[in-house]
């Protein structure tokens, strides 16, 4: 492997690793643990101080793994062509890079109205100090209607966006495997006799 894959494969894998794990713990330990907040109008206070420290970070994740894969595709266009069965696995892979893509923009969109509506509420002189909720993707009965429509989209976010990340993973792993001297070699014989290959 030369010196420029390994650095790609690198800023690809390291990448959608801290893509995926850090959406998952959102999920799991973040978002969940917000509950735990004694006074219901502190938990989205909480839970948007967690997400707005990770944001800068998990950007700099995506861009890595983006910048890594658009190296590996450039790197590996030989095997994109002639190896039967890497094109669409690497179609099927970019597709689901895409769809996370757009969960993760989408639930950052979601997320600011939240702590928009968490920051209103808060200079408010009526009502609350911040934003009631019953978790940070659970609203309560006496969020506000924007704020509640907004914790119901990404309640189903929150799981959206390690499920396309850990799919992104599997593929990659199918990849991986496409990369052994047993599959190039079936690859190319299935792609100049693919017929020899069904039967």
């Amino acid at each position: 492997m030369s010196q420029t894959n390994s650095v790609a494969r690198s800023l690809h894998d390291v990448g959608l690793a801290a893509w995926f794990g850090g959406s998952l713990m959102g999920a799991i330990g973040l978002n969940g643990a917000s509950q735990e907040v004694n006074d219901p109008t502190d938990r989205a206070r909480v839970a948007n101080a967690g997400w707005g420290r990770w944001t800068p970070a998990n950007a700099v994740a995506i861009a890595a793994h983006l910048v890594g894969g658009a190296q590996l595709t450039r790197a590996n266009k030989g095997r994109l062509a002639s190896q039967q069965g890497v094109g669409s696995v690497a179609g099927a892979k970019t597709a689901l890079t895409a769809a996370a893509l757009g969960a993760t923009a989408y639930s950052r969109y979601l997320g600011q109205k939240v702590m928009e509506a968490e920051a209103n509420q808060a200079e408010s002189s009526l009502g609350p100090d911040g934003l009631p909720v019953a978790d940070a993707t659970t609203p309560s009965a006496s969020t506000p209607d924007e704020a509640a429509q907004a914790q119901k989209q990404l309640k189903l976010l929150q799981w959206a966006i390690p499920l396309l990340t850990g799919g992104i993973l599997v593929f990659n792993a199918r990849m991986g495997e496409q990369q052994r001297p047993s599959e190039i070699a079936k690859g190319l014989f299935g792609r100049i006799t693919p017929d020899a290959l069904q039967k």
